[in-house]
């Protein structure tokens, strides 16, 4: 086993023009796992997190660097519980999440504050810089967005694309077995389930996000798509479109 995320972690590294991706470790169920946070400038300045990794003073203060923080959110109904640690830190931001999320028992008692909804379109809070995609499914929604600028599209688990040699053997076999292995990753075969029961909503939400055809596809874990982004993404999301 290697390194199981991508140094340096829990600095923030340039990708594009007003894109940057933020790696860090996840503990779960005795288990290191990678995760990544992305960051968004907006077109006044500001700064959008989307999935927000573990906060550290270090990561905050680098990240302001970059423009005020004005933005947080929760991308799918997964990917919320560091948001807690950002909130107290952060508190004058707006927090955003997948419709529905407000209301799961978890969040309720975690006492985290969620301020907004992500549309399925474009809000005006955004100035023009971001396009929201909803996928939904039976239990499950994520929300893709679009960095117009960049070309950029930011996704959470709708594509994982771990590197089974960077994790320990149980979890590399299981990557492996639920389809979420690099080079050929897509979303866990329990998801895949879950969005598949979205039926024909579900599927031509997944179209909308390949037809943007981006030069870049970012996710929450593994390998993201750099070289030919989009035929990775059509192929990834092959199985819902």
């Amino acid at each position: 086993m290697t390194e199981v995320s991508y140094p340096p972690l829990d600095a923030p590294k340039a990708v594009a023009e007003g894109v940057w991706i933020v790696d860090s470790d996840h503990h779960m169920a005795g288990a290191h796992l990678p995760v990544r946070m992305t960051v968004l400038r907006l077109s006044d300045g500001t700064l959008l997190l989307h999935s927000p990794t573990r906060h550290t003073p270090a990561t905050q203060g680098a990240l302001e660097e970059l423009g005020p923080i004005a933005h947080v959110v929760a991308p799918n109904t997964l990917h919320w519980s560091y948001m807690t640690e950002w909130q107290e830190h952060v508190p004058n931001a707006t927090y955003w999440a997948v419709p529905g999320l407000r209301k799961r028992r978890a969040v309720v008692k975690s006492g985290l504050r969620l301020d907004r909804d992500l549309p399925d379109g474009s809000d005006p809070n955004w100035r023009g810089a971001l396009d929201s995609i909803l996928v939904q499914g039976f239990g499950i929604s994520e929300a893709g967005l679009f960095h117009q600028t960049s070309r950029t599209l930011v996704l959470t688990d709708q594509v994982v694309n771990v590197e089974p040699e960077t994790l320990p053997a149980p979890l590399s076999l299981g990557a492996k077995l639920v389809g979420a292995a690099a080079p050929h990753g897509k979303s866990p075969l329990y998801a895949r389930i879950a969005f598949k029961l979205g039926g024909a909503k579900a599927s031509a939400a997944a179209r909308r996000l390949v037809d943007l055809r981006p030069a870049c596809v970012i996710f929450s874990h593994g390998k993201w798509f750099e070289a030919n982004a989009a035929e990775q993404l059509r192929e990834s999301l092959s199985w819902l479109t």
